[in-house]
C-alpha cells in the first residue's frame, strides 16, 4: 500500500470514529423487579425527566421479564460490561444480588437501591419511597377505615423475597394490636408480583377466609388482580381490596366500589429522584451517615445510619381524587 493511501485510509478512519454517534458523558442503569410493571414505567419517566434536566445523562431502562433475583443479576452483570457510571436498583432480593453489586462498585460504577432495598453492603445508599413504618400503619387503616366494627383481612404481597414488601408487612403487623385492635389479619400469601398467581392468590384466600371483610395488597399489580377477582365474583360490598395502587391502572375499581381507597407515593418522584441521588454520587459526593442529598424538585433526602434516607409520605386516592391523579400517572 502506498504512503498516500495509508494516510488517506487513516484520515478516513478518524473521520468516522469522529462523526459516529455520541456517547453522553454519564450513563445511568434504572434496574427494575420486571418490565411491563406501570409502576416502573411511570419510574422510567421519572428518570428521564431527572435526566433531561441535568443534561448530558443517558439512562438506561432495564429488568428482567419476570420478577427474580437470578433475571436481575444476570442485567447487572450486562451493564457491569457495559462499563455504566451507576446503577439504581430497585431489588427482587436483598442478600442474593450483594455479590454481583459489590462486583459492581469494585468496577468502579455507583450503586444505590430505591423503592426495594439492597443489603447495605450491596450498595453506597438506599432511597425509600415512604417511612417504612408509616407505609405499614396505612396499609391497614385503609382497610380499618372502612370496617368500623373490625373482621377479618388478608394480606396479598409481592414476592416472598421483596425487601420493601416484607418491611411494611411487619410494620403494619406492630401496628395492629394498639392501633387496630379489632382487625384480625388471618393470612398473607404471595402473588410474585405475576397477575395470573395474584389472582389465584386472591381466590384462594376468599375460599379459605369465608368471613373475609377486605384484602389489602401493597404491590399494584396484586392490587389490580385482586380488585378483578372481587368485580368478577360479585363480591363488591362485602369484600373490599385495598392497598398501593397506580390511579391510573385503579381507577376503574374506585368506580365500581370493589375499593373505596388505596393509596401511593409518586412513582414518577421516585425515578426522578433515583437518577438525582445516582447523578451526585458520580459527581463524587459521598454517601455517609448524615450526608444531605438533593433531589431535585423533590426536595432533599438526609441519610440515617445506614445510609437510608425516606422521600415522602403515601398520599390516598379515594372516589374524591381518583379521577384527577389518573391523568397524570
Amino acid at each position: 500500500m502506498t504512503l498516500f493511501k495509508t494516510l488517506a485510509l487513516s484520515t478516513a478512519i478518524a473521520a468516522a470514529v469522529f462523526a459516529g454517534p455520541a456517547f453522553s458523558a454519564e450513563r445511568i442503569a434504572l434496574v427494575v423487579k420486571s418490565l411491563g410493571n406501570g409502576f416502573f414505567d411511570a419510574a422510567a419517566k421519572g428518570a428521564e425527566e431527572a435526566a433531561k434536566e441535568i443534561g448530558d445523562i443517558e439512562i438506561i431502562y432495564t429488568g428482567p421479564t419476570s420478577a427474580t433475583a437470578e433475571g436481575q443479576i444476570d442485567i447487572v452483570n450486562s451493564l457491569i460490561a457495559q462499563k455504566v457510571d451507576a446503577i439504581a436498583i430497585s431489588s427482587n432480593d436483598p442478600d442474593a444480588l450483594v455479590p454481583v453489586l459489590k462486583k459492581a462498585m469494585d468496577r468502579g460504577i455507583n450503586v444505590l437501591s430505591w423503592d426495594s432495598g439492597v443489603a447495605q453492603d450491596g450498595r453506597m445508599l438506599h432511597l425509600n419511597p415512604s417511612d417504612t413504618g408509616l407505609i405499614g400503619e396505612t396499609i391497614i387503616k385503609l382497610a380499618a377505615d372502612y370496617l368500623p366494627e373490625g373482621g377479618d383481612v388478608a394480606i396479598l404481597s409481592a414476592s416472598s423475597t421483596a425487601t420493601n414488601q416484607n418491611a411494611w408487612i411487619e410494620a403494619a403487623k406492630k401496628a395492629l394490636p394498639e392501633k387496630f385492635p379489632n382487625i384480625n389479619l388471618v393470612a398473607v400469601v404471595y402473588g410474585d408480583d405475576d397477575s395470573v398467581k395474584s389472582t389465584n392468590e386472591a381466590k384462594g384466600l376468599i375460599a379459605s377466609y369465608p368471613n373475609l371483610k377486605a384484602i389489602i395488597a401493597p404491590t399494584t399489580v396484586g392490587v389490580v388482580a385482586a380488585a378483578q377477582v372481587v368485580t368478577d365474583m360479585g363480591l363488591i360490598g362485602k369484600i373490599n381490596v385495598t392497598g398501593l395502587a397506580l390511579p391510573s391502572e385503579f381507577k376503574q375499581f374506585i368506580d365500581n366500589g370493589s375499593s373505596k381507597a388505596v393509596a401511593l407515593w409518586n412513582p414518577i418522584d421516585l425515578g426522578y429522584s433515583a437518577v438525582q441521588l445516582a447523578h451526585q454520587l458520580d459527581q463524587g459526593k459521598k454517601a455517609e451517615p448524615g450526608a444531605t442529598f438533593t433531589i431535585g424538585h423533590v426536595g432533599e433526602v438526609t441519610l440515617d445510619d445506614t445510609n437510608s434516607a425516606a422521600m415522602a409520605a403515601p398520599f390516598t386516592f379515594n372516589a374524591s381524587n381518583i379521577e384527577e391523579f389518573s391523568k397524570i400517572y
